[in-house]
């Protein structure tokens, strides 16, 4: 875009007029918490990721390592006690992807209302200027997406923070900073203010044209000169204009990768070397990924809250965001960017469509991102034919009706997409029409899924963030076939043939297609033979839910003849995502073990389905397995599911407990064995000699047994005086588990613990038993210290954040004097009890002690 078009032809730049005046330095962290969508596109959960262990998955191991820790961050002092809790995220500006935000919301409702609390106390704070900005929907590069689809992506974006957060967002992160200037111009249409961009985005900046001087120079800035510390306007070939901040780039890397996060002065001491002396107000603005501060660098959390709470007041220096220093000191500048550009590329946007050598290592290539993106592309097109198409007959205007799907979305029940459905259709839809309807839409949310950027970020086609794009693309071809009976799949495939994969064994992208995503495909069928297999461990309401599907059991009837076990049923099932209703029949044969047999069948009325339980119930009671199989083929066709048919948590839940029943008999085996050698092995330590394998393992597996079955009867206990017994059982088999040197294995154990002292801590601090404090504060502390000695890596944070609150909230003022009038819970001779409490909980109560 030239010079001419893009700079401001009449001195119109300070039209708004600032709220207040801004003098001095003004400081901004700007944080971009992101997780990518991994949810199955047919299940809509993240399914288990082992290399995200000990946690379930990626998503809920940063959780504890970033977004908690940010929420809840400490102030220690010099003996490691809790002094302060913080949450970073009342003084970090921050934007949080919406997949993230909504799996938070279902995850852990504490984080999730930590930060929209925080968002609203810095609004509070800043003159009505909240810390949350917005972020386009699902991380899609904009300058690579068609108009229709930036439109999307903001609006969805934008409609997805106003559902968290209450307000509109003034500004917008785009995925990566990637931007051109038709991105520019539709934030700017959708109402957008300003955004974030990396200082070596910019190619020419000025100040704007004033009556002294109309007619200023433009300053070259190509090479990530320009200046920081004050607010740009970008003006659009539209009319409009957008506000630009960029962050300190130098800074911003040291964050990330250098040690500027290794304590609160240095990095105060960092920020200090970019303040400006001849600048009457200044902001020093920094931005990274959120998850630095704690998930990719531990611990750091606790630096920003000591500079936020300490560190930048002792140098008094002002935390705002950027939309609050925006309203204070407007724009007196303005900038040309350069045309397509990114934060994470220095080849524009080519490392999300070309082999550009960004994000490459070794001898790898990434020749497979052109046809990835090209392939993507031309289904997309073909799509939004099919859309166009269908959706005039069910919809009077198919893009607005997809651009306002968000709001299904963030709401599946029956009665929200009835409603959606009401405003947008075009004649009164009946069951059919709208189960297409809702397909349609589905058909596009999968469309602008599959242009995630983490899909072309790293090396490798085959990574898990290059088979889940193409999953949503598989999701997506699957949808247009059962609305348009299109076959989109095999010119799909071929053209992901021409993308070479770095892996020898796939050889191109279409074997990754085939053999990672079309083989993980799951159709009504195997929800159902999941249910009915499940349903031999699992007891089913006669209305539930498997995963996004409603699951009606209309009929269910169980008999067992000893290890055999025969289930036949009635079931329907309704997908929340599309309402698409379906109806079987299921029979399951387990014959002990991993041996499974399940077929499944479409209802086809009630005297068939009697039939088909008189028949098959009539040849178990006959005890002949073979007869219930012949039976349930004759009936059912040859098609069997079996064990590897169920979704893997509920596979491994299962495996689990079939492996559980032989590992009681073992176990009952190594007690005896340890029993009976109790006074050798009791020798063989005694005379400090090596003890023999078979009877150090029997000693192992007793003990471990022996503390579990403790640890379970504590937990399901509320008897005081039994409790007392077991904890009391259970310090005696500590101590011999550590005469016996025994190494105890104790699955659960950590959670378990974790949960009961920080339930006990909440009788405790707010239940009505207050007279028996003593009692519980001492029990807290022997769980406290089994936990300790079992070696389980006990986390008292929670115990320590609930404690915390009520020190402040309750024991200082209505306790400690300074609510003079309020009546203290507790009596003076309870007191020092709960003060214990709070020093073994590592919280700083000295003071009071």
């Amino acid at each position: 875009m030239t010079t001419e078009l893009m700079s401001n032809p009449t001195p119109t730049c300070q039209e708004e007029q600032p709220e207040a005046v801004a003098t001095g330095v003004y400081i901004t962290i700007h944080g971009h918490f992101y997780q990518p969508p991994r949810e199955n596109p047919y299940l809509n959960v993240i399914e288990r990721q082992p290399s995200a262990y000990p946690f379930h998955d990626w998503n809920e191991r940063i959780l504890y390592e970033c977004y908690r820790p940010n929420v809840f961050s400490r102030i220690l002092n010099d003996q490691g006690e809790v002094v302060s809790v913080i949450n970073n995220f009342e003084y970090l500006s921050f934007n949080v992807g919406a997949t993230l935000m909504s799996w938070l919301a279902t995850h852990d409702q504490e984080v999730y209302q930590g930060i929209i609390e925080a968002d609203r106390r810095s609004a509070e704070r800043l003159n009505g200027h909240g810390n949350a900005i917005a972020q386009v929907y699902n991380h899609i590069i904009l300058p690579l997406a068609n108009e229709r689809d930036k439109y999307t992506q903001i609006r969805w974006g934008k409609a997805d923070f106003r559902a968290h957060f209450g307000r509109d967002p003034e500004g917008m992160w785009l995925a990566e900073t990637g931007v051109d200037y038709a991105t520019l111009e539709a934030l700017a249409n959708e109402g957008i203010k300003f955004t974030i961009l990396a200082p070596s985005q910019a190619e020419q900046c000025r100040p704007m044209a004033t009556e002294d001087n109309p007619h200023p120079d433009w300053l070259g800035v190509g090479g990530g000169q320009i200046d920081p510390t004050r607010p740009y306007r970008c003006f659009l070939g539209n009319g409009k204009h957008i506000d630009i901040f960029f962050y300190d780039g130098p800074i911003s890397k040291g964050m990330g990768f250098d040690d500027v996060l290794a304590s609160s002065q240095h990095l105060a001491d960092r920020l200090g070397q970019a303040v400006r002396g001849d600048r009457p107000s200044q902001l020093i603005c920094v931005a990274t990924d959120g998850e630095t501060f704690g998930h990719h660098k531990a611990g750091t959390e606790k630096c920003l809250a000591y500079a936020f709470s300490q560190e930048f007041a002792h140098r008094h220096w002002q935390v705002t965001n950027v939309a609050h220093y925006l309203s204070i000191c407007p724009p007196t500048w303005e900038v040309i960017l350069k045309p397509v550009t990114a934060w994470s590329c220095m080849h524009g946007v080519d490392r999300w469509q070309d082999d550009c050598g960004c994000g490459g290592g070794g001898n790898w290539t990434q020749k497979w991102r052109r046809p990835l993106r090209d392939s993507l592309n031309w289904l997309r097109d073909r799509l939004a034919v099919i859309y166009e198409d269908y959706g005039r007959k069910f919809f009077h205007d198919p893009w607005l009706a997809r651009d306002e799907y968000i709001q299904v979305m963030g709401d599946r029940t029956p009665e929200s997409t009835v409603h959606f459905l009401y405003r947008h259709q075009a004649h009164n839809l009946d069951e059919l029409e709208q189960v297409d309807a809702l397909r349609l839409l589905e058909m596009q949310r999968q469309a602008l899924l599959m242009f995630t950027s983490c899909g072309w970020f790293f090396d490798e086609l085959s990574r898990p963030e290059g088979v889940q794009i193409l999953r949503y693309a598989a999701r997506a071809v699957e949808l247009a076939g059962e609305i348009a009976g299109v076959q989109l799949e095999p010119e799909f495939r071929q053209r992901l043939q021409a993308a070479p994969s770095n892996v020898e064994h796939f050889g191109h992208g279409g074997r990754v297609y085939d053999e990672l995503v079309v083989s993980s495909r799951i159709t009504f069928e195997r929800v159902a033979a999941h249910y009915a297999i499940t349903s031999l461990f699992n007891h089913y309401s006669a209305e539930d839910r498997v995963y996004c599907y409603e699951a009606k059991q209309l009929d269910y009837h169980k008999q067992q003849m000893g290890n055999q076990v025969l289930a036949l049923g009635h079931l329907q099932l309704v997908s929340e995502i599309t309402r698409e209703p379906k109806e079987f029949i299921f029979a399951v044969l387990h014959l002990g073990g991993w041996d499974f047999h399940c077929c499944i069948q479409p209802f086809i009325g009630r005297l068939a389905y009697a039939q088909v339980k008189e028949t098959l119930f009539k040849s178990m009671r006959e005890a002949s397995v073979s007869t219930t199989m012949f039976e349930m083929m004759r009936v059912f066709g040859d098609r069997v599911f079996s064990l590897e048919t169920l979704f893997a948590e509920e596979r491994q839940w299962i495996i689990q407990q079939i492996a559980d029943k032989s590992k009681t008999t073992l176990d009952q085996l190594y007690r005896q064995a340890y029993r009976d050698n109790y006074s050798i092995l009791r020798a063989f330590h005694r005379e400090e000699l090596p003890v023999p394998q078979e009877l150090q393992v029997a000693a192992d597996i007793a003990l471990s047994y022996r503390c579990l079955r403790l640890l379970d009867e504590l937990d399901s206990s509320s008897d005081p005086e039994e409790m007392d017994r077991i904890l009391a059982e259970l310090d005696g088999t500590v101590t011999e588990a550590e005469s016996m040197h025994a190494s105890l294995n104790l699955p659960g154990a950590k959670q378990l613990l974790e949960a009961l002292i920080l339930r006990s801590i909440d009788a405790l601090l707010f239940g009505e038993r207050r007279e028996t404090i003593a009692d519980e504060q001492r029990r807290i502390e022997e769980m406290i210290n089994v936990g300790d000695r079992l070696h389980v890596g006990l986390s008292l944070d929670r115990a320590q954040e609930l404690y915390f609150r009520c020190f402040h909230e309750v024991i200082l003022p209505q306790c400690m004097g300074t609510e003079p009038e309020s009546v203290c819970p507790w009596n003076p001779d309870q007191m020092p009890l709960l003060l214990d409490l709070g020093q073994r909980l590592a919280v700083d109560v000295n003071t009071f002690l």
